[in-house]
């Protein structure tokens, strides 16, 4: 079809927005009359594209390499393989994309902050090129804690368990007020966060600590607070993932989960924190891929449920902005359908923005197809992307140049005043757990330490592993520490190693990372604890370990492993600051879990 073209020029005054929509702030009160001008205004420029420039507002795919036009030769051909084309450039020019995603690692997206930004203007440089010259709206998944994709020059917050653990909205505010506005400075305007999910199985494999707790009225304040600080910050929200996926054994990256909640159950537990985030004016919100009977009889996954989307979250929760799905290369969704069906499906469900497409060809031709036999009326492709372009002339990339100033950058991103606020915000949701004849606060006389156990990577930086930061963080603190890391699956061999180094210290920080039932970091604990020497346990990740590991005299959660959490847990145990955290989640007796071992809401202090 013929593609009716755009001046960049004509995009901007079509989309001339006024100052306060402009801003980003949430809670800015926009008229009817002011939503009316804008959506003419909108309109207009919906009316001059193309079919196969609607389609490809709605797709948020992943590409591979550091740079929009000249990744590495290995990037390349990844792509070529992959996507079909050498650059995320030819990716948008070839079908008119909408917006991309950044991630780390595997994808090679994110190095440091000054190339995120060139990467980000490569990006709108590509956009800016297409007949129809509309900005990318570029997406990311920084949660912080477990989930985190910018590392290195960016700050540190606590994730959303840590968060739930402090108690403090406005910490929760900060949080993502501080992100949002690095996320900003990098050019990035959607942020799939926070979760929403409320985490009332400790099983839970996908959620756990990415959830804000496990009562759902607190969870909802928590949701409510991060979203208006990622707004206020000009950031696109997005609460995930909608019905709910606190309650699940399974993960929907490689099944599909039931959801068994009765319908006064997902009121009850699911629902608050969702519509919690609908009042605060949360911009997205996403799908989940799994099944709640409850809500959808025939079974669907809610991704393709028009039950759970237009019944559920449009007409009786009210929200009109943006629906996401959940990645659509996770097994959760593709258990029914093919590839080239699951798009079309979701866009007849009610969302709007389609998230990394397993083949993108498949899936953008899937739509074309659907859309020129009339199963897809252009229509309802007009309303995915005006919610589309409401957002992204929210946030000023209709009313403005989309370009990164690198100077802004290097004032913004990991700025001092951001970072302190982040190690303050750390050391108020560290958890104390037990203090058994008063074992902490380390006395002064303790000064050498061994620090041991289980040792995970950072989530960004796999050359940065826990118990070597942490036991730097207890030199800074004027410590003596000898380090030993024995993993989460310890051997004999190593236990005995453990056992052996713990000699002639005078006390030794041991850390755990999901213990299990069966797991050897429960003998590990138990032989150390044999020593005689002073044993503080520190779970790095999961506040439900403790009840695998019998009567250790010192115990804390920090939530997370990375930097921030760490250097705060440090100063806990060395009396630095005092422990403030409160568990946002009941831990049960792993001999009998009908019986509560910590009550939500139970956290020591020094006092006490």
């Amino acid at each position: 079809m013929q593609d009716r073209s755009l001046s960049r020029r004509t995009v901007l005054a079509s989309a001339t927005v006024v100052a306060a929509s402009a801003t980003g702030v949430v809670g800015v009160t926009v008229t009817p009359a002011v939503a009316h001008k804008r959506d003419s205004r909108l309109k207009k420029i919906i009316s001059r594209m193309s079919i196969e420039a609607k389609i490809g507002q709605l797709f948020v795919p992943y590409f591979y390499g550091t740079s929009a036009t000249s990744p590495s030769q290995f990037d390349q051909d990844r792509n070529l393989r992959e996507i079909g084309v050498r650059t995320v450039a030819e990716l948008i020019a070839k079908y008119h994309l909408g917006g991309v995603i950044y991630f780390s690692g595997w994808a090679n997206n994110i190095q440091d902050p000054r190339q995120v930004a060139d990467l980000t203007n490569g990006v709108q440089r590509a956009s800016l090129a297409l007949p129809t010259p509309i900005p990318s709206l570029i997406s990311i998944d920084q949660e912080h804690g477990a989930n985190v994709r910018i590392g290195s020059g960016a700050t540190q917050l606590p994730g959303a368990m840590a968060l739930g653990a402090g108690r403090s909205l406005s910490d929760a505010r900060t949080a993502g007020r501080i992100s949002g506005t690095e996320l900003a400075a990098l050019g990035i305007h959607q942020n799939f966060a926070p979760v929403a999910d409320v985490n009332v199985n400790p099983a839970n494999p996908i959620i756990n600590v990415r959830s804000f707790g496990a009562d759902a009225r607190e969870v909802g304040r928590m949701v409510a607070a991060q979203v208006t600080g990622y707004q206020q910050a000009g950031v696109v929200a997005c609460a995930k993932h909608f019905p709910g996926h606190g309650d699940t054994g399974e993960d929907s990256h490689t099944g599909l989960p039931v959801i068994t909640h009765t319908r006064e159950e997902w009121d009850r537990i699911d629902a608050p924190p969702f519509k919690a985030a609908i009042a605060a004016g949360v911009d997205s919100i996403m799908t989940a891929h799994l099944q709640v009977p409850a809500l959808d009889p025939s079974n669907e996954p809610a991704t393709l449920s028009p039950t759970i989307l237009q019944g559920v979250l449009r007409e009786e929760l009210g929200f009109d902005g943006v629906i996401v799905t959940d990645a659509l290369n996770m097994r959760g969704v593709r258990t029914k359908y093919g590839d080239d069906r699951v798009p079309v499906l979701a866009l007849k469900a009610g969302v709007d923005q389609l998230l990394f497409p397993p083949d993108i060809d498949v899936a953008y031709n899937g739509v074309l197809a659907a859309v020129r036999t009339g199963e897809i009326t252009e229509a309802r492709l007009d309303e995915s992307v005006l919610r589309i372009l409401r957002v992204k002339d929210k946030v000023g990339l209709l009313s403005g140049s989309p370009y990164i100033s690198p100077k802004e950058v290097d004032r913004v991103v990991g700025a001092r005043k951001h970072q302190l606020a982040a190690a303050r915000i750390a050391e108020r949701t560290t958890t104390l757990l037990v203090n058994e004849d008063e074992a902490l606060p380390l006395r002064r006389r303790q000064k050498k330490l061994l620090v041991v156990g289980a040792s995970p990577a950072f989530p960004t930086d796999a050359t940065r592993t826990t118990v070597p930061e942490l036991a730097k963080a207890f030199d800074e603190l004027g410590y003596s520490t000898t380090q030993l890391a024995t993993g989460r699956a310890p051997d004999a061999a190593k236990i005995d190693e453990a056992v052996a180094a713990a000699q002639g210290r005078d006390a030794v920080v041991v850390t755990t990372d999901n213990v299990g039932a069966t797991s050897a970091q429960r003998t590990l604990v138990s032989r150390l604890l044999a020593t005689g020497v002073p044993v503080v346990h520190l779970a790095v990740r999961n506040p439900y370990d403790i009840a695998h590991l019998g009567d250790v005299p010192a115990s804390l959660v920090s939530y997370c492993w990375t930097e921030v959490e760490l250097r705060a847990a440090a100063r806990v145990i060395a009396g630095r600051v005092e422990p403030r955290g409160k568990l946002p989640v009941p831990i049960q007796r792993a001999d009998d879990p009908t019986k509560v071992l910590f009550r939500s809401g139970h956290g020591l202090s020094y006092d006490d």
